[in-house]
């Protein structure tokens, strides 16, 4: 135990004296190079996507290659660099103050096991356009991915500026590994994306953190919506993926007025109805476990392996498994990471707003609505508070597919910065220059 122990701090400092090295010479480019570095990077990561993919899927056994390939070019091509470290300038009378954006230093990223080399891409390109190195700690279900997305990175960099190990990450992945990454006295930023006793830990570090925690994404459709709209939308989002992304639709909420027409709607979209009771406990027994926590087994599969694994025959390829259920279910509350998504009827909109503010629990991560009413619309956006929301449209749009704006994997309810970029992996220093510099 004391060898692990001793082999363990050695591996920490060792990364950290490397990343340190490198974060000293990175200081001394401009701009420009940085610029540089970050366009090799998209444009010969962008060759590697397909392997990427294939090696994430091999590893982690979630989700589905193709959408894999989605989520992996929307990182190298969606995610800003060094344009979004945006100056803000204040002349007057008394001189000039400029607010400027300044690298922390050595950054400590820990991902995800749902989008781990998404977000370590779209990490890497926002921390090293921010000026700084980073060591990312691998999720232990993808650490052979996560390695070799890390090791190319860092041989891109070097090879544009020949400096080595800006971009670090570890064979291994262990909560012990990351603690001392964490608390190391020379790292500067904490940006853990996940949850559960990880992020715990990250938050309870004497430093900087950027937290990215858990979800349980709902969507609200009444009966003013564009039900045959709503309908794809919501399957396309949930789907994706297999439903394990964190802003992916995990409940609906749905005006009864309109809930018959909604479900014909979803099964026109390859959506397998259940509100069947026999076929619901055989789901709940697939899904859940003797304690009522997901059953990880089935995080990840695809519906149509589901409805097997519960004996529900089925000849047709399926998409997405819909449950006709209540607010109060376990479907509901749990934060299921799988193709099946509960449905709560309800009485009108004032009910669902209720309701979908119960389910996502004050989160305040991602909600979506379906309405052609702007009043109900704007009032919902007001009320959910959620970090991610999107009107009329796919979860998907919140991070940039068939959407506007940038993209991010790191999405931090917790700590309230949202949709992480460049700017926020970098300290915002004020600059004040007294006595003209305005030409007003």
């Amino acid at each position: 135990m004391e060898r692990n122990m001793r082999l363990l701090n050695d591996a920490v400092e060792e990364a950290v004296s490397a990343s340190r090295e490198a974060f000293l010479a990175y200081s001394k480019l401009t701009l420009n190079k940085r610029r540089e570095i970050i366009t090799a990077v998209k444009e010969q990561m962008i060759l590697l996507v397909d392997k990427m993919a294939s090696m994430e899927m091999a590893e982690t056994r979630m989700g589905n290659a193709q959408d894999k390939c989605t989520k992996l070019l929307l990182s190298i091509q969606k995610t800003p660099g060094v344009e979004d470290l945006v100056t803000d300038v204040l002349t007057g009378d008394d001189g000039m103050t400029l607010y400027e954006y300044s690298a922390y230093g050595i950054v400590c990223a820990v991902q995800p096991g749902t989008n781990p080399c998404a977000t370590l891409i779209c990490n890497s390109i926002g921390m090293l356009a921010a000026g700084n190195s980073v060591i990312h700690i691998p999720h232990p279900r993808c650490v052979r991915a996560s390695d070799f997305a890390a090791s190319r990175i860092n041989e891109i960099v070097y090879d544009v500026c020949g400096i080595n190990n800006l971009v670090i990450t570890f064979p291994e992945s262990s909560m012990l590994l990351a603690e001392g990454i964490m608390n190391h006295p020379d790292v500067a930023l904490v940006v853990a994306t996940g949850g559960g006793k990880m992020l715990t830990n990250a938050l309870g570090s004497a430093k900087r953190v950027i937290g990215a925690g858990e979800a349980n994404p709902v969507v609200i459709v009444d009966e003013m919506a564009d039900i045959k709209k709503a309908a794809k939308d919501i399957v396309d989002g949930a789907a994706f993926d297999h439903n394990i992304m964190c802003i992916s639709e995990k409940s609906i909420v749905v005006v009864s007025e309109i809930a018959d027409r909604f479900i014909e709607e979803l099964k026109q979209q390859g959506v397998y109805y259940v509100s069947d009771e026999a076929e619901m406990i055989s789901l709940v027994k697939t899904v859940l476990t003797s304690n009522v926590t997901m059953n990880r087994a089935m995080e990840g599969k695809s519906a149509n392996k589901i409805l097997e694994a519960a004996k529900i025959p089925c000849e047709r390829e399926i998409r997405l498994i819909v449950v006709d259920t209540v607010k109060t279910h376990p479907f509901v509350t749990l934060e299921m990471l799988m193709p099946l998504v509960p449905l709560v009827r309800v009485r009108d909109f004032e009910k669902a707003l209720e309701a979908a503010l119960f389910i996502e629990q004050g989160l305040r991560h991602t909600a979506m609505i379906h309405s052609q009413s702007i009043d109900r619309v704007n009032k919902a956006a007001h009320i959910m508070q959620t970090s991610l929301f999107v009107k009329n449209g796919s979860s998907l749009a919140g991070i940039g597919v068939n959407g506007e704006g940038n993209t991010s994997f790191s999405i931090a309810n917790i700590t309230g910065e949202g949709l992480t970029t460049a700017r926020h992996f970098a300290r915002r220093r004020r600059c004040t220059l007294t006595n003209g510099f305005s030409i007003r």
